[in-house]
């Protein structure tokens, strides 16, 4: 095998691969965050069966590593005779990654909402859901932004270990170009620059969003 040197073409084709990194993280985060609302709510009920299920959902994904959860849904599906090709597998594994923890963070969120909003809202009228919209979600929200840009970053740089199961991202790139050009510092620098250039600005977002809202509280 010819070994080839790292120089700008190879550059251009780890950042160009960024976009799938991207794509996997929106689809993830997005479908994640239906996944979580529905997740939260079920936490909150008022019924006992909705908020065992989704405890029990919580346990099982934040108790378990998100590489053993990517491999049980691309091998998994493929034993019990449902061919997945890496896309489809990584996008399905990452989603309820996410659900899982956006759920237990917006639940949290729900629940730091004074008891006091609740009982008037009751005491007027209204039902779970419209006592929801209305009244505990929209405050919820508030405090839900930090933290829930903070998992954004670690869902960005969690999608590297789709590579395991050869979805080609970033990190799976960076792999292939280090194996033509055996230059493993400027080939992982540049992957690692690249994960940098894209977490950073939504940490910085995330910390200024919590002391905004730190100060809000204090007034």
């Amino acid at each position: 095998m010819l070994i080839r040197a790292f120089g700008w073409p190879e550059f251009w084709i780890i950042v160009y691969a960024a976009r799938w990194t991207i794509a996997l993280s929106a689809i993830a985060f997005i479908g994640g965050g239906i996944g979580g609302l529905v997740i939260a709510l079920a936490r909150v009920s008022d019924l006992q069966l909705p908020r065992l299920l989704a405890t029990g959902f919580i346990r099982i994904f934040q108790g378990t590593p998100l590489l053993m959860q990517l491999f049980l849904v691309f091998f998994g599906m493929n034993i019990f005779g449902f061919a997945i090709n890496p896309w489809i597998a990584a996008t399905i594994a990452l989603t309820l990654h996410a659900s899982a923890f956006l759920g237990e963070i917006w639940r949290g969120c729900i629940e730091a909402i004074p008891p006091g909003q609740k009982e008037a809202a009751t005491a007027l009228g209204l039902r779970y859901f419209n006592r929801m919209r209305y009244v505990i979600l929209p405050q919820a929200a508030r405090i839900a932004v930090a933290p829930t840009v903070g998992f954004l970053v670690q869902l960005i740089k969690g999608t590297s270990l789709a590579a395991i199961i050869g979805f080609t991202e970033l990190t799976r790139q960076g792999q292939i170009i280090n194996n033509a050009t055996f230059s493993p510092f400027l080939v992982f620098g540049t992957v690692a620059a690249v994960y940098f250039i894209l977490c950073w600005p939504l940490s910085v977002l995330a910390r200024r969003m919590e002391l905004k809202f730190s100060r809000a509280t204090a007034r």
